[in-house]
């Protein structure tokens, strides 16, 4: 194979990468359609009889789609999906120290108390609860 084989191959291989590459945008259009049709469906087929909520058209079911993927991200490989707010939240605490990481714990179950934890939850604990003072007269 002589010098000018390989440049005309690897031209050619170039220029039919480049060709490739402009479906891309068409793949991505396609599949966002298609997307879009099957919440279309799903959406009123059964969330009517359900929950007794209005059909929806094409392009709400698009709307929905797209609001849901910017509030709750688009996914990926190795754990990267998931709201963008979220994983900055998450790089955020990887980074804190562990007495920092302890202080946002406490302050986190100050705030939201025994809601959501779910290790170590004792379910005979009792209630304490503070009785309002009886008033005598």
């Amino acid at each position: 194979m002589t010098n000018t084989d390989f440049e005309n191959s690897a031209h050619k291989h170039r220029f039919s990468m480049r060709k490739k590459f402009i479906f891309i945008p068409f793949l991505i259009v396609g599949i966002l359609a298609l997307l879009s049709y099957v919440v279309m469906l799903l959406w009123n087929s059964l969330l009517p009889d359900i929950l007794h909520v209005t059909a929806i058209t094409y392009w709400q079911a698009a709307g929905i789609l797209i609001l849901s993927k910017i509030l709750f991200g688009f996914g990926g490989p190795r754990g990267r999906g998931g709201a963008p707010w979220m994983r900055h939240k998450m790089e955020r605490f990887k980074n804190m120290s562990p007495e920092e990481q302890q202080r946002f714990r406490e302050e986190m179950r100050a705030r939201c108390g025994k809601w959501g934890r779910h290790r170590g939850f004792d379910w005979d604990e009792p209630k304490t609860t503070e009785e309002a003072p009886k008033t005598t007269e």
